[in-house]
């Protein structure tokens, strides 16, 4: 069996599947990439036992048909040095010996049996699919990411919640300390219906995604996803239990709204939080008068700061505080808009951070729960 590739487009599919792997895995096999070639279409496939990620390369020019694999380590090493020029790879189906030459040289060495490789578990039919536009999508999960829990006795909640109806897709994400909805409109489907997709497998959908015009097709049932993207392919198992109502979390009216600078926002919290208490991180807002006031204090090593910014604010003065490390992470997830809103009810209920100007395409709320302030 033998086939002629281009080392580039080789090595970026080959690097692309391989972040579904693990770094230990019980199974050996495991350790590899399955290379199947048929009809002049060599499929490459990636596993670490519960996901699965495909990628297809054409290979107009090739002789036989088979399947075989090479460990992940070994052509990845030998193909990251590697410039642009076109591959002659041979596989001996006897023994599964492997030889790749190119134009200053040859490599040697030894694959292994392709049918050892674990097959997809696609049991149940898919119930329910959906497509979403790629840079809405890589936007929505870049945006709600990093407030996935990591609680490993709640594992329904260290991932995303796609909550989908008929007219509209609504990512979720929370560790009980913040919340991310970011909902993404138009994108049509029948019924309604909801899954929560685990973090390892956003990440991978993340690093994958471009932000061309094209559009991931998603299809689900109780227990695995699919989603096929420009060039590839990934099928994973769900997090299995009820997502919790985020819905009922979120506070109807936050009547005290600050609209303020989201660079300035951020760099004043960044530089506050280094005086903050190493024991809570808590960081302290106050509003008053088209000013906010941040300000932070370690009592124990006698160090405070306070920083004061202009914003559009004319309601009653209110205080409220935030852990600053998660107030960093809010303002640096809600994306690149000019300006952010802060949405108030009182100190101790849940404050509201949005975009202040939003897409016609997307409808984005971040939600940071208050800690305790000392007047």
């Amino acid at each position: 069996m033998r086939f002629n590739v281009s080392s580039s487009t080789l090595f970026t599919r080959l690097q692309t599947i391989s972040r579904v792997m693990n770094s230990k895995n019980s199974m050996p096999i495991l350790d590899c990439i399955l290379f199947e070639l048929q009809g002049g279409n060599l499929r490459l496939t990636a596993s670490d036992s519960e996901s699965w990620m495909v990628t297809n390369v054409e290979v107009p020019d090739h002789d036989g048909e088979g399947r075989f694999a090479i460990k992940a380590k070994t052509i990845l090493d030998s193909l990251k040095e590697m410039s642009e020029m076109p591959l002659t790879i041979e596989i001996n189906e006897e023994d599964y010996s492997v030889m790749i030459e190119y134009q200053n040289g040859v490599y040697n060495f030894v694959g292994a049996n392709g049918n050892d490789f674990p097959p997809i578990r696609e049991n149940d039919p898919y119930v329910a699919s959906f497509r979403v536009r790629d840079d809405l999508l890589l936007e929505g999960l870049s945006r709600t990411l990093f407030a996935t829990g990591v609680d490993e006795m709640r594992p329904i909640m260290n991932g995303v919640f796609f909550d989908k109806d008929p007219e509209n897709l609504t990512l979720v994400a929370s560790d009980g300390h913040k919340l991310v909805r970011n909902i993404i409109k138009n994108t049509p489907s029948e019924g309604s219906s909801s899954f929560v997709l685990p973090k390892k497998t956003v990440n991978l959908v993340k690093n994958t995604l471009t932000k061309g015009d094209g559009e991931t097709l998603i299809n689900f049932n109780q227990k695995n996803a699919n989603l096929t993207m420009r060039d590839y392919t990934l099928t994973c198992r769900l997090v299995e239990g009820n997502y919790p109502n985020y819905r009922s979390v979120i506070p109807k009216d936050n009547p005290f709204i600050a609209r303020v600078d989201r660079a300035a926002f951020t760099s004043a919290t960044r530089r506050i939080c280094v005086f903050s208490s190493e024991s809570n991180g808590l960081v302290r807002l106050h509003f008053e008068n088209n000013t906010m006031v941040e300000s932070s204090q370690d009592i124990e090593f006698a160090t405070n700061a306070e920083e004061r910014l202009t914003c559009d604010y004319s309601g009653s003065p209110i205080s409220i505080g935030f852990k600053g490390q998660f107030l960093l992470e809010v303002l640096n997830g809600i994306g690149s808009c000019d300006e952010v809103e802060i949405r108030l009810a009182d100190p101790s209920r849940a404050g509201i951070i949005v975009p202040a100007e939003q897409s016609d395409d997307e409808d984005v709320l971040m939600l940071l729960m208050p800690m305790m302030i000392n007047d």
